[in-house]
């Protein structure tokens, strides 16, 4: 089996958006094939009134709370609420209006990472996963807590639904703990730490609270696994997948293959038929 090492680093800055809105860019636009099958990822911290409806189409949505309570809506009529620790995984496929909000008076911190769905997948029928922490399986080993929100951590298995495979999973390390995490060697993939301090991989980069560590490659191993260390009490996200090797053309909520696509969604979307 394949030992990765981390190939890049860098920090995110978050700013403010506005009195409401403080963000952080995770990934940036506009790296898809580097970052494939991931477009985005977005650090948001908001309060009630950021965000409102709002269309999707060719991609599926994952969103994580880390604090407050986040309120769903679509235009279905469905609507749920996430707590911390929850994430959603939201396959927007052939179109969804839907929004995120924050209560009035509270404020919610949250990360949302965009997936990129195959051309035979871009108009499937949309569909809610809501993934309560509570129900995750979990992995225990020693000073050690991996909840799998998606994909296996050493045998222990979600039953998350993906069109494009990616393991999502939290990793929680008691100060001088270790643990390896398997994964197939044709994904892309990268550590974000919510807090703490580590080292990773084969060439124990070490990695800080605000920090995305990208994964080198595995040679064409079938399987590959990546080590990480606590030096401090560390919680970190993995979010790693198998690579779409299509061409992304994306404009706004929209995420389709060809620009004649991109003009359909949004013609389709004027035209009501995303009900």
């Amino acid at each position: 089996m394949a030992e990765r090492s981390i190939r890049r680093l860098w920090t995110v800055q978050p700013h403010q958006q506005s009195p409401i809105h403080k963000v952080g860019q995770i990934l940036t636009p506009e790296h898809y094939e580097e970052y494939d099958p991931f477009l985005f990822l977005a650090e948001d911290w908001f309060q009630h009134g950021v965000f409102d409806y709002h269309p999707h189409r060719g991609i599926e949505t994952v969103t994580y709370v880390l604090e407050g309570t986040l309120e769903h809506y679509d235009n279905h009529g469905g609507e749920d609420k996430l707590e911390p620790g929850d994430a959603q995984w939201m396959t927007a496929g052939k179109g969804v209006i839907h929004k995120e909000t924050a209560g009035v008076g509270d404020t919610v911190h949250s990360l949302q990472l965009w997936v990129n769905l195959p051309r035979s997948k871009k108009m499937t029928q949309p569909r809610y996963q809501n993934l309560r922490a509570k129900d995750m399986p979990v992995r225990k080993e020693s000073g050690a807590l991996v909840r799998i929100f998606s994909g296996s951590s050493a045998g222990v298995s979600a039953n998350t639904l993906n069109h494009t495979p990616v393991t999502m999973v939290e990793i929680q390390l008691e100060p001088g703990a270790s643990i390896t995490q398997d994964l197939p060697g044709s994904y892309n993939g990268f550590f974000y730490v919510l807090e703490g301090r580590g080292y990773f991989g084969a060439n124990a980069a070490e990695g800080r609270k605000n920090q995305v560590l990208w994964l080198g490659s595995a040679d064409e191993s079938q399987q590959s696994e990546i080590s990480i260390r606590a030096e401090e009490k560390l919680r970190v996200l993995l979010y790693a997948g198998e690579p779409v090797k299509e061409a992304v053309v994306a404009y706004g909520p929209f995420v389709m293959n060809t620009e004649d696509e991109i003009r359909q969604a949004f013609t389709d979307f004027h035209e009501g038929k995303f009900e």
